[in-house]
C-alpha cells in the first residue's frame, strides 16, 4: 500500500546455537591442547565435518580396544614393565607409578618380583643398593594406625616366602588390578564415554545448524567492488 514501508525478515544467526557451540568447545579445551588445536582449525573450516570425524575415531578406537584387548593388556604390562626400569630416573614417573600401586593396591606390573627389573630393587648378589630385594614404599599394605608413613616397609621384604609378603605388601600385578577396577566401575566408565560421546553428536548438530544460518545469512548479500550490499 502506498506510504507504508514493508519491512524484510532477514535470516539471522541463531544467538543461541551460537553460544551453546561456544560453550561446547570450552568443555572440551579442558580434554587437551590437541581437541582445542583440531577445534579452532575446524572452526573456519567444516566443524561439523570435523566433529563427525573424531567422534567415529573414538567409536572405533572403542571397538578395536575391545576386539585387541589381549594385546593393550601385554601393551599395558609392557608399558608399566619400562617405567619400573626407569623408576628412580624420573620423579614424576616416580610419583605416577606410586600412585598407581596404591591406588589399585597392586605391586609391579604382574607381581613384587617385576621390581627385579630395577637396578636398585633387584635381587643379585651384585647389588649393593639397600633397597635390594626390595619393593617401593607404595607397594605396602598401609597400617590405618600409622600417622607417618614408613617409606623403608619395603626393604628386603622379597627375600620372605610369597605367604609371608602378603602381610606386608600387596602381592597383585596392576594389570590384573586395574582390569578388575574397569569389570567393577563398568557402568561409570560406560557411562563416561556415552556421556562425552552424546555431548559429541550435541556439537555437530549444533555445528551444522550454525553453518546453516551463516550459509542463509551470506546468500542476502551480494559482494560488489566496494564491499558488500544486502540483496532485497
Amino acid at each position: 500500500m502506498p506510504g507504508k514501508h514493508q519491512h524484510f525478515q532477514e535470516p539471522e544467526v541463531g544467538c543461541c546455537g551460537k553460544y551453546f557451540l561456544f560453550g561446547f568447545n570450552i568443555v572440551f579445551w579442558v580434554l587437551g591442547a590437541l581437541f582445542l588445536a583440531i577445534g579452532l582449525w575446524a572452526w573456519s573450516e567444516k566443524f561439523s565435518v570435523i566433529l563427525g570425524l573424531i567422534f567415529f575415531l573414538e567409536l572405533a578406537t572403542g571397538i578395536l580396544a575391545f576386539v585387541f584387548k589381549d594385546w593393550i593388556r601385554d601393551q599395558l604390562n609392557l608399558f608399566i614393565n619400562n617405567n619400573v626400569k626407569a623408576y628412580r630416573d624420573d620423579i614424576d614417573l616416580q610419583n605416577l607409578i606410586d600412585f598407581a600401586q596404591e591406588y589399585w593396591s597392586c605391586c609391579g606390573a604382574r607381581g613384587p618380583n617385576d621390581w627385579n627389573l630395577n637396578i636398585y630393587f633387584n635381587c643379585t648378589d651384585l647389588n649393593p643398593s639397600r633397597e635390594r630385594c626390595g619393593v617401593p614404599f607404595s607397594c605396602c599394605v598401609r597400617d590405618p594406625a600409622e600417622d607417618v608413613l614408613n617409606t623403608q616397609c619395603g626393604y628386603d621384604v622379597r627375600l620372605k616366602l610369597e605367604l609371608e609378603q602378603q602381610g606386608f605388601i600387596h602381592t597383585k600385578g596392576c594389570v590384573g588390578q586395574f582390569e578388575k577396577w574397569l569389570q567393577d566401575n563398568l557402568i561409570v566408565v560406560a557411562g563416561v564415554f556415552v556421556g562425552i560421546a552424546l555431548l559429541q553428536i550435541f556439537g555437530i548438530c549444533l555445528a551444522q545448524n550454525l553453518v546453516s544460518d551463516i550459509k542463509a545469512v551470506k546468500a542476502n548479500w551480494i559482494k560488489y567492488d566496494d564491499g558488500y550490499k544486502l540483496l532485497k
